[in-house]
C-alpha cells in the first residue's frame, strides 16, 4: 500500500542508514509492519504512516546526530527534507520518545515538534513494537525484555523503556483490538 511518500522515505531510509545493517533490517520490518496495519485507514494517512515507518530510526545515522537523541535528531533531518509535517511529529513522538526525552533532559527539544494524532502514534508503535532488531516479528513483549538486555540499567534508553512500557503495550494492545474488530467485520 506504499505510495509515492513512502517510497521517498524508503529510498531516504536506505541511503543514510545503509551503514548499519541491523538497524537497517529492523527499519525495513518496521516498515513492512506499518503496511500490513493500514488496509482500513485513509490511503493518504496509510502513507505517511508507512513513510514514518521507514524514517522512525534514520535519527541513528551518524552524520545526522546532533543531540544523540534519535527521534529528535531524525525528525529534524525528515523536516529538513520536507516530509509532511504528520511524518515529522511521528518520527519525533515515535515509541515513548516523551519519557526518553525527560530521561536525557529533552523535553523542551522535543517539546519544539508538535505532537502526531494519536491513532497513527499507536500504529507507528504496534509496528516497532512487533519488530525485532533484525526485523523479524515479536510479541511487544519480548521486544521490550529485548530492548532492556541490550541497555544497563543506568543507561536512558532502559529507564525509559522500562517507564513507558505500559504506554507501549496498551498501544500495541488498542492497535490489535481494532485489526481484530476489522478482520471480524470483514467476515
Amino acid at each position: 500500500m506504499a505510495g509515492v511518500l513512502a517510497e521517498r522515505a524508503r529510498a531516504v531510509a536506505e541511503a543514510r542508514l545503509e551503514p548499519l545493517a541491523t538497524r537497517l533490517a529492523h527499519v525495513r520490518g518496521v516498515a513492512a509492519a506499518a503496511d500490513r496495519l493500514v488496509s482500513r485507514i485513509d490511503p493518504l494517512e496509510a502513507d505517511a504512516l508507512i513513510a514514518a515507518a521507514w524514517l522512525h530510526d534514520v535519527g541513528y545515522a551518524p552524520s545526522l546526530r546532533a543531540t544523540g537523541f534519535h527521534p529528535v535528531d531524525g525528525a529534524a533531518f525528515v523536516r529538513a527534507e520536507h516530509f509532511p509535517p504528520v511524518v515529522v511529529s511521528l518520527v519525533a513522538y515515535h515509541t515513548g520518545a516523551v519519557f526518553e526525552a525527560r530521561e536525557r533532559g529533552l523535553s523542551d527539544v522535543l517539546a519544539e515538534f508538535p505532537q502526531p494524532p494519536d491513532f497513527l502514534l499507536d500504529l507507528l508503535t504496534c509496528a516497532d513494537m512487533t519488530t525485532g532488531p533484525d526485523g523479524s516479528l515479536m510479541r511487544p513483549e519480548d521486544r521490550i525484555s529485548e530492548i532492556l538486555s541490550r541497555y544497563p540499567a543506568e543507561d536512558p534508553v532502559h529507564r525509559a523503556i522500562e517507564r513507558s512500557a505500559p504506554t507501549l503495550l496498551a498501544a500495541a494492545a488498542r492497535v490489535e483490538v481494532l485489526a481484530q474488530q476489522a478482520t471480524s467485520g470483514a467476515e
